[in-house]
């Protein structure tokens, strides 16, 4: 798994930086009701959708949060109010926010019940009628079809944290209706061997693949073989679940 304390100096410029965080924004601005005033993203990363979030809708007063020092302390130089902590546990009163984000979150929790608390924690700070985005089957957006797809498929983890059957039945136990759905594209992020076998080197597939032994090298030398070496394969399209917390005690 990445260290994402280290990882922050060059987390945007790896990963499509403004025109994805733009595409991303705007998919979860088209999710949240106009009349949000208050909104929470947890694992902001860095903060630069979050810093879209806050340029696309004036009025909107937002808090970042993020479990990696190095991450929140890039993002409190692009949008002030952020906090250290753990998503399973915010330092925020019940219904608190009007609205409640997780762009590429769910899918890296992969201890047992972490997105289910985590999708808990959302329902917990939001208020009735609130609304929770959130990016599902993340990492089955990146199979494209492609040569480097092929590769991975040997070793690809049977079961996805963040699944959308699983997410969203962990939002029904917490009071959480699906009310929406967006997809928007990942600029930037077409994949080529020679990238990806980096990638491997520095654990960034750890939620995607399951690597034991000598099974990275052995899919090393696969990717390495493959042609066109430099020549990004098509990008992918992530995928948003929009979930509205429900009034009254069966949301409580």
């Amino acid at each position: 798994m990445l260290d994402y304390n280290e990882e922050a100096a060059v987390y945007d410029a790896t990963r499509g930086g403004l025109p994805r965080a733009e595409a991303a924004a705007g998919a979860v601005l088209g999710l949240v009701p106009p009349g949000a005033r208050t909104l929470l993203d947890i694992g902001c990363g860095t903060g630069m959708v979050t810093e879209r979030i806050v340029a696309g809708r004036p009025g909107l007063r937002v808090l970042g949060s993020d479990a990696a020092r190095g991450m929140a302390g890039v993002a409190r130089q692009r949008i002030g109010a952020v906090v250290l902590a753990d998503a399973r546990r915010l330092p925020l009163r019940d219904r608190a926010v009007d609205a409640v984000t997780a762009v590429w979150l769910l899918h890296l929790l992969r201890g047992t019940g972490d997105v289910r608390a985590v999708v808990a924690e959302a329902a917990r700070v939001l208020r009735p009628g609130g609304v929770f985005v959130t990016t599902v089957d993340k990492d089955a957006s990146h199979d494209v079809g492609s040569d480097i797809d092929e590769a991975f498929a040997p070793y690809l983890a049977p079961a996805p944290a963040d699944a959308t059957d699983l997410v969203v039945g962990y939002g029904a136990e917490s009071g959480l209706d699906v009310v929406g759905s967006a997809v928007f594209r990942g600029h930037g992020q077409g994949r080529t061997p020679k990238l990806v076998v980096g990638s491997l080197r520095r654990g960034y597939y750890a939620s995607r693949l399951e690597l034991p032994g000598t099974a990275t090298e052995r899919l090393v030398e696969v990717l390495a073989a493959l042609p066109a070496q430099d020549r990004r394969r098509a990008e992918p399209e992530y995928r948003l679940l929009a979930f509205r917390r429900r009034p009254g005690p069966a949301g409580e």
